[in-house]
């Protein structure tokens, strides 16, 4: 494969990469990663670092759209990135003196459980928003977004634990390389009871912090190649520009689905390639 051959195609594959990022929250690292270290035998140190490059630009696409439309929480994103960032630092250390098999082995198993989030979780678009509790309310963290043409009011509760497991977010991510988005929308939507789509954009929103984080000791540790970062960039911001438009207007059940199966797939064959010593 010639080499404007294979910027073209890597450029093909982040946009609908960050389309779907956008879309559920993940973040487009989740296949990003896997496809240039299976698909195009790029060591996967060297992809992980073209990701968070890209999850800063996914970030960057989404994230205005989502806030200039009322869906993200600025205030719960502000202080959740605080311990995203935290563990962002600790998982990117972590990253370097981690063998590539052991890379793998995790990366599918993150993978795994991202699928899962996408094929078996309910929609919870319609379901009644909490009261915040003590530390919720004290912190003002509940707000509103845009439902059918009007402003819906939630709260904001167990925010402990969604700190807590917003490190772990951020680790993951300086790990592997992801926005570590699947994480994040577990914390947001099901321990700290916000909706879901509130959750998704607010994710979105937080990623390129916790990427930006970790990105740097790559770049200084050498992981980050232009050659393979700047179509993976341009490829994921385009993507995740059109998929905020899609998840702003319409339903995303059957994207989730189609997203699911492919990051499933993705997943044992990266488990599998770590086993086998092939990543």
């Amino acid at each position: 494969m010639t080499a404007l051959t294979f910027t073209f195609v890597v450029l093909a594959m982040s946009a609908i990469a960050g389309f779907l990022g956008a879309l559920t929250g993940l973040g487009g690292g989740v296949v990003i990663v896997p496809v240039l270290a299976i698909a195009f035998g790029v060591d996967i140190k060297y992809a992980i670092g073209a990701s968070l490059v890209s999850v800063i630009a996914t970030s960057s696409g989404a994230a205005a759209a989502y806030v200039r439309e009322g869906y993200s929480n600025i205030r719960v994103g502000m202080l959740l990135e605080i311990a995203t960032t935290v563990g962002a630092i600790v998982g990117a250390i972590l990253a370097v003196h981690v063998t590539t098999h052991v890379i793998a082995i995790v990366f599918g198993l993150v993978l795994l459980q991202a699928a899962y989030q996408s094929l078996f979780k309910p929609d919870q678009e319609t379901a009644c928003p909490t009261e915040s509790d003590a530390l919720g309310k004290r912190l003002r963290l509940g707000s509103t977004y845009p439902v059918d043409g009007t402003r819906l009011e939630y709260g904001v509760r167990n925010v402990p634990t969604g700190f807590g497991l917003m490190f772990g977010a951020g680790t993951l991510s300086g790990l592997l390389g992801i926005g570590s988005g699947a994480l994040k929308v577990i914390a947001m939507d099901r321990a700290m009871k916000i909706p879901f789509k509130v959750s998704t954009t607010t994710s979105n929103f937080m990623i390129g912090v916790t990427a930006a984080a970790s990105a740097g000791v790559y770049l200084s540790r050498g992981y980050i190649d232009p050659r393979v970062a700047m179509p993976v960039m341009l490829g994921v911001l385009a993507g995740a520009f059109f998929g905020t438009k899609v998840l702003i207007q319409a339903r995303v059940r059957t994207l989730r689905i189609i997203f699911g199966c492919v990051v499933l797939a993705l997943g044992i064959e990266m488990i599998v390639n770590g086993l086998t010593g092939k990543v």
